[in-house]
């Protein structure tokens, strides 16, 4: 099993494993291997290190500390936009595992939950702008947050 490092078009960073180099080759020429964040299917392999596993099974991951990006309204490092994305990643993992799927039904089930006629659960799914603003005249809270189809599906 190898590691590499790969960024897509727009430069977002992320790892992906993989058997072999030649896996990664065949899995890119079959548009298999997709950035996380945008779905891009413009991958290209980055320089990387070697990783090396010296961490015993029963240590704790180290905790990494995550970059805060400078007041005053400056774009954010490399360092800090790549943090974010981890964590916006995480969050969207997060949510796809703790939430049920309802699909186009997410109006009709939101209202089912908030009227007690369904067990209440975390939902998500689709509504158009229409049905949002319904729902939130009704004092239904909803929001939006975008999944990448990466966070969708089991990892690998």
């Amino acid at each position: 099993m190898i590691v590499l490092d790969l960024a897509c078009a727009r430069d977002h960073r992320f790892e992906g494993w993989f058997a072999s180099a030649d896996e990664f080759d065949s899995q890119c020429a079959r548009s298999l291997v997709q950035c996380p964040v945008c779905a891009s299917q413009e991958v290209r392999r980055l320089l990387s290190a070697p990783r090396l596993n010296l961490a015993r099974a029963g240590d704790p991951a180290p905790k990494l500390p995550v970059p805060v990006p400078a007041p005053g309204g400056s774009p954010p490092s490399a360092e800090v936009a790549e943090a974010m994305h981890a964590r916006l990643l995480q969050m969207a993992r997060m949510i796809v595992q703790q939430t049920d799927d309802v699909g186009e039904r997410f109006a009709e089930e939101a209202r089912r939950i908030h009227y007690r006629e369904a067990p209440a659960r975390g939902i998500r799914g689709v509504a158009s702008p229409g049905e949002v603003a319904e729902l939130g005249d009704e004092g239904i809270e909803v929001f939006a947050f975008p999944i990448p189809d990466a966070a969708k599906n089991p990892l690998q």
